[in-house]
């Protein structure tokens, strides 16, 4: 096998190591929260939010009122909605801010992390721990994946799951799906 390959293999096996050891319900918890959602907004910062970002774009595309905070189309957050925050190191002042102001304006907060012991998730409703490396605990690492790249593509994948979860419990099939989405391309 050649370098690349094996390096191919290292990724994935990083890659597939915390989503194998999350909570076996947490894909369905989850779909469940954006379901019973009035609207969703999703926050994150970097590259978590590259992640998150396509995320929003799944739930637009099953028919769901999803916003990115921050976004200029972003509507208010109030009761009976639900912001998902990814704070992959526990404790990023931003997101600990952002924590505040959706307790303020009383919506749900779902927190998805690698530290569920940080200020963030502490804070949320519910929590999603990806246990995976971030750049919080990267020093000495020995993946081949840098800082919180793990973190960042296992949590694409398990919210692609959920959106995969959405669909099968609202029986849309994938035509509805792909009706939604952008047709000026």
């Amino acid at each position: 096998m050649s370098q690349q390959h094996d390096r191919i293999e290292q990724a994935i096996s990083e890659i597939k190591a915390p989503l194998m050891a999350m909570d076996e319900d947490a894909v369905s918890r989850l779909a469940a929260e954006v379901l019973a959602a009035r609207r969703i907004v999703i926050y994150a910062m970097g590259r978590e939010l590259l992640s998150l970002r396509a995320f929003g774009m799944r739930l637009v595309h099953h028919g769901l009122d999803a916003h990115i905070a921050g976004d200029v189309t972003a509507l208010p957050v109030t009761t009976g909605d639900l912001v998902i925050i990814s704070a992959g190191p526990g404790d990023l002042t931003m997101a600990e801010a952002m924590a505040g102001l959706v307790r303020k304006a009383g919506a749900r907060l779902a927190v998805i992390t690698a530290q569920p012991q940080g200020a963030v998730p502490r804070a949320a409703d519910s929590v999603y721990v990806i246990p995976a490396q971030t750049m919080a605990n990267d020093a000495g690492s020995s993946s081949i994946l840098p800082m919180g790249t793990v973190y960042e593509i296992a949590m694409l994948i398990f919210v692609d799951l959920v959106a995969v979860q959405i669909r099968e419990s609202t029986g849309q099939s994938l035509d509805d799906v792909r009706a939604r989405h952008f047709n000026l391309e």
